[in-house]
């Protein structure tokens, strides 16, 4: 049996280390997992609790078009219902999208680095990269327009940034808008929206009036803390959305995590606690960054890339045997560089400690 070329030198995605894996192979009981941008204080008690309200329907199907779940968001969004299309997470949004418009002879822009779905999923439909690296850690607007051509479908914006935390700001996100063709469909992914805190960060949402080629990606991965659940969701206009839904698995998001994203959505409060918290935590290790005189990236997501100028598997090596999980910055494009999730004050506090000991 003959697999899709454009498969056999594709790897498939990989998570960090297992906590288990990591006790057994290094003989520790502490472990802390900051790897993933999961958020260290769980989810909403609202969200909990309504799971296990929901445990005795397991035996059914989940709403496949997520009624509940889409009146709130639409709601709480002030968009149409059927301006939103939902997903196994915004992977799956991702997933979608290439399906729907890239195939051999079609090629796609992003910046690079960049969260690596993007690249993974047009290269499995054949379409051609276009990649345009970073500068400072910002999107390369101009170059990103100049790489535009007739055969150009889908433009990927990552808004605050995976992994350097960046973001676009308003005034140039706008300029560039008014400059890709209508041809190009922009999207704007901001997994990490509910964490932002820059005065200047575009509010997107009014663009899906203005702009029939743009859809902005959400989730309740993150700040929401359903990772395990898998929702997250697109949107745009309906004209857009209807003609993507074809390429939807049905079923696709489950009943647990409808119930607990319609939760967590009543719970404003807790992610604007974890938003502050979020922002403290951020600024520990701004300070240890400038006291050890490191280069970083500010990051309006709820991570932070750091520049240890040295081999970034030794550094994630030497943290991994005390028992903290990070991400190395070697697979993600930033060979000197740690990518660090920010946990709890007293997580941060630790993991602080080892990296001083270690870089004195």
């Amino acid at each position: 049996m003959q697999i899709k070329d454009q498969l056999t030198n594709l790897k498939p995605y990989q998570p960090g280390k297992p906590i288990e894996e990591v006790k057994k192979e290094y003989n520790l009981t502490h472990i802390v997992k900051l790897a993933s941008n999961e958020n260290p204080y769980g989810s909403s008690e609202r969200a909990k609790k309504a799971i296990q309200d929901e445990l005795n329907q397991l035996a059914m199907y989940p709403d496949g078009y997520s009624a509940l779940l889409r009146e709130t968001l639409a709601r709480f969004l002030n968009v149409e219902e059927n301006e939103i299309i939902f997903g196994n997470g915004s992977d799956e949004i991702v997933q979608i999208i290439c399906r729907a418009f890239l195939k051999k002879g079609t090629n796609t822009v992003m910046a690079t680095p960049t969260f690596p779905q993007y690249r993974h999923n047009a290269i499995i439909e054949g379409a051609d990269i276009k990649e345009i690296p970073l500068i400072d850690g910002d999107h390369d607007l101009n170059s990103m327009l100049a790489a535009i051509d007739e055969q150009t479908k889908v433009i990927w914006l990552c808004s605050p940034n995976n992994p350097t935390g960046t973001y676009i700001n308003e005034q140039s996100l706008h300029a560039f808008m008014k400059k890709v063709p209508n041809h190009v469909l922009v999207i704007l992914d901001e997994a990490y929206y509910e964490y932002v805190t820059a005065s200047d960060f575009p509010e997107t949402l009014p663009l899906i009036k203005q702009y029939k080629n743009v859809m902005i990606l959400r989730t309740f991965s993150k700040a929401y803390g359903l990772a395990a659940l898998r929702v997250g969701y697109g949107i745009a206009n309906r004209e857009l959305i209807k003609s993507i839904e074809p390429a939807r698995e049905p079923f696709n998001t489950n009943r647990l995590g409808q119930t607990a994203a319609l939760h967590a959505l009543g719970d404003q409060d807790f992610i604007k606690q974890c938003a502050e918290k979020n922002k403290q935590g951020l600024e520990q290790f701004y300070n240890f960054s400038k006291e050890h005189g490191l280069s970083y990236y500010p990051s309006e997501g709820n991570f932070i890339l750091i520049d240890f100028n040295r081999d970034a598997d030794e550094v994630f090596q030497a943290l991994l045997e005390k028992g903290y999980i990070v991400r190395s910055g070697k697979a993600l494009g930033f060979p000197t560089s740690i990518r660090i999730t920010i946990g709890t004050k007293e997580q941060n506090e630790e993991i602080l400690q080892i990296l001083t000991e270690l870089i004195s």
